[in-house]
């Protein structure tokens, strides 16, 4: 199980996946707001989504757990 977290603080602006989708590598997964910029936050493994540890408008903190990502 690979964990995604956040590199900054900020908010969850959007969420491009849902729990059992397929992604490969780089695949962008959230993307935050923090300072009028939009961060995508990518997936460092392939796999499948295992779990949403947020919700589109929350604040986040760096280093807090955004998307699992389980082995195919």
């Amino acid at each position: 199980m690979v964990e995604i977290l956040s590199n900054m603080a900020g908010s969850v602006w959007k969420i491009e996946v849902k729990e059992n989708d397929v992604v490969k590598e780089g695949d962008v997964l959230i993307i935050l707001e923090s300072m009028k910029m939009e961060i995508p936050i990518e997936a460092t493994h392939s796999g499948v989504v295992a779990a949403i540890n947020t919700a589109e408008g929350e604040f986040v903190q760096e280093g807090d757990c955004l998307v699992k990502i389980s082995n195919k």
